[in-house]
């Protein structure tokens, strides 16, 4: 009798398990999902993606005093100096994910103070 109901059980389980694997199978090749990743994709086109983070927005003297500075400190870093009338920015590195330029933001923070993390543009 026991081995009976472990065998109810376990068919019970393994069908369960196989009808769960083939429905995540067709979520994924779904169409409504290929039509969400095709517009993801042209909006990362259109927009860009990924973060940087700015060091300084102020007067053109600072601005390029401190893009020194940072391309000592750090010189494996790329480094951007950007004219909006009236200011300057300094932006530094290019990172996919926020995560990532929280993490390199904590590292640069020991030596510059005013960090932001700002999402790129094209």
């Amino acid at each position: 009798m026991k081995n009976k109901v472990f065998l109810i059980v376990f068919f019970f389980i393994a069908t369960t398990y196989i009808v769960d694997v083939k429905a995540q199978n067709k979520t994924n090749s779904s169409k409504e999902i290929k039509e969400l990743i095709a517009k993801k994709r042209a909006f990362n086109d259109k927009y860009g993606y990924g973060y940087t983070i700015q060091i300084y927005y102020g007067n053109e003297t600072k601005a390029r005093s401190l893009r020194s500075k940072f391309r000592i400190d750090f010189p494996k870093v790329s480094t951007n100096l950007n004219y909006e009338q009236p200011y300057w920015k300094v932006q530094v590195g290019n990172y996919k994910t926020r995560l990532e330029a929280d993490k390199a933001a904590l590292q640069f923070s020991e030596k510059f103070s005013g960090l932001i993390v700002i999402p790129l543009g094209k």
